[in-house]
């Protein structure tokens, strides 16, 4: 039996202008099973960057409920947030977002750190994670030294390092040139193959085409949930 990474049921998500109230989600239901790769689309305005904010535990949902590998993430504390955000999401971002005056290795190790392992295994680790998306070579680099490519080659090894159940990228070529881009998106691709769970916001249809499934939001509902029928990739 194949188990769900992430169950919503019903997400509601509204904001408050004054008195006036802006429903944005207006009850989304969706399962996501384990090492599935699915690409989150929609227009602006449709809903899909709030949808991230509550799938990375960033916000929280005004009703409905959110299981993400077993935990009820939609009821949880600022406290608790924190430490699934820690332990169970691995983040990549458009911009990086990593620190400046810290070096490959540090950055990649951060997590870690919050997770309260040793320094000995937090370099071992991280060292580990920027050898699979290649960057073994430039770990003592900062990222002023490095490429955009590489800048986020980074940042998916720090969104690897903690095993993660999600990994969840938001509009991770955003930044990238065409090429930089394909090679970014074969490290997701290798990063699925070997069994993780990865969800990809784009908006961008030459992106979402890496994924198995397509998730498509309009008007704060799910217009479309498909399968996405593209050959394998195998990992080299």
């Amino acid at each position: 039996m194949t188990q769900s990474v992430i169950h919503l049921e019903d997400i509601r998500k509204s904001y408050f202008i004054g008195k006036n109230e802006l429903p944005v989600l207006k009850g989304v239901t969706i399962d996501i099973n384990r090492n599935e790769y699915v690409a989150l689309m929609g227009p602006s305005g449709s809903g899909k960057s709030t949808l991230m904010n509550i799938l990375g535990a960033l916000d929280t949902p005004t009703a409905g409920k959110y299981i993400l590998n077993g935990h009820d993430v939609s009821s949880m504390e600022d406290n608790e947030l924190a430490r699934i955000r820690n332990q169970e999401i691995g983040f990549v971002f458009q911009q990086f977002n990593l620190m400046p005056r810290l070096t490959a290795l540090e950055n990649v190790a951060v997590p870690l750190i919050y997770a309260g392992i040793s320094k000995r295994e937090r370099e071992d680790k991280a060292r580990a994670m920027l050898e699979k998306v290649g960057l073994g070579e430039r770990y003592k680099h900062k990222p002023n030294e490095l490429s955009g490519g590489q800048c986020q080659r980074v940042a998916i090894a720090r969104a690897l390092v903690n095993d993660p159940s999600l990994i969840l990228a938001d509009e991770p070529t955003g930044n990238l040139d065409t090429k930089t881009s394909v090679e970014i998106m074969d490290i997701f691709g290798k990063i699925h193959a070997g069994g993780n769970t990865v969800v990809l916001v784009t908006h961008e249809e030459d992106i979402a085409e890496h994924a198995r499934r397509i998730i498509r939001l309009r008007d704060g509902v799910v217009e479309s949930d498909k399968m996405n029928a593209i050959k394998e990739i195998v990992a080299k």
